[in-house]
């Protein structure tokens, strides 16, 4: 009997990885120097669906000898998912850019 292992595939924004866990994202490659977390800080409710309200966003380092402190590079708080990402992509463009 084979091993029937898939390599597990993440959805992608803008041809980057896209994960969550609960209230919880990152947004880019864990490979590369940086990446994006986006926390969903408060939600509301719109027509029955419940929507990311506040967001805070990140840009981390993802070099494992940095203290966590250092890691940290850039962060804001922005309303709503859609805005939050568009400068999540940004942040990320120009750092990557800079490497």
């Amino acid at each position: 009997m084979a091993d029937s292992k898939k390599s597990e595939e993440f959805f992608t924004y803008k041809g980057r990885p896209l994960v969550r866990c609960g209230d919880e994202m990152y947004y880019g490659n864990m490979e590369e120097p940086y990446v994006i977390r986006l926390q969903i800080k408060s939600k509301k409710e719109v027509n029955g669906e419940e929507i990311a309200d506040k967001v805070a966003i990140q840009l981390l380092a993802t070099d494992p000898y940095l203290s966590p402190r250092k890691q940290l590079i850039k962060s804001s708080e922005k309303k709503g998912l859609y805005l939050a990402m568009d400068i999540a992509d940004i942040w990320l463009e120009r750092a990557l850019a800079k490497k």
